[in-house]
């Protein structure tokens, strides 16, 4: 389906709020010094890999993130609308007891079918998935075959499903930590991390 040689797949650098662990969803907060620091690091990472298109959510941290990595390596930045993290609607900017207190076992029948659960006002892992396979769709009609898409936690599970034809129960377990760049292989199927 994809004549992509290989994908670089990021998330955006630590924020202030995934320090204090409230649930960003669309709304944003600035990176950190340390998430600033990773955009650095993958940057650096990135210097020898022929990466030839850099695609990102049009969240600020995600924006943020891919302005320093493609300054590094001289390559324009596309927004793909497509690739803004999951809506966490009502529960967007909250603390785990915030939203223990104001939706009561809400957390707990989301744990019961997290891919079809949606958040109250917002959407479901299942509504992401359908968005991450336009995005990806977006990205193959470009002239990049290497490209680098920079996005969030959550949906990246989902650009992971649709990549690496997973279950999504498999994709839900997975994490993306802030410092890493998986590269993928689309061909084979085979994900790792960049070293």
């Amino acid at each position: 389906m994809y004549t992509w040689d290989t994908v670089f797949l990021a998330r955006h650098g630590q924020t202030e709020w995934n320090v204090l662990h409230r649930g960003q969803g669309r709304l944003d907060s600035p990176l950190t010094p340390a998430g600033l620091a990773q955009a650095h690091r993958h940057a650096s990472a990135l210097r020898h890999r022929a990466v030839d298109g850099v695609f990102a959510s049009p969240l600020g941290r995600a924006v943020a993130t891919a302005r320093i990595i493609g300054d590094a390596l001289g390559l324009a930045i596309e927004i793909v609308d497509e690739l803004t993290e999951i809506d966490h609607g009502a529960f967007s900017g909250l603390l785990e007891e915030e939203i223990d207190a104001r939706f009561p076992g809400e957390r707990r029948r989301r744990s019961a079918d997290k891919y079809r659960w949606r958040y109250p006002g917002g959407e479901s892992y299942a509504d992401t998935d359908t968005r991450a396979a336009v995005a990806l769709r977006r990205i193959a009609r470009s002239p990049a075959r290497r490209p680098l898409i920079i996005s969030h936690e959550m949906i990246g599970r989902m650009l992971q499903r649709n990549l690496l034809a997973l279950d999504p129960k498999v994709a839900l377990a997975r994490s993306h930590p802030h410092d890493v760049v998986f590269v993928i292989d689309p061909v084979t199927r085979e994900r790792h991390r960049l070293e």
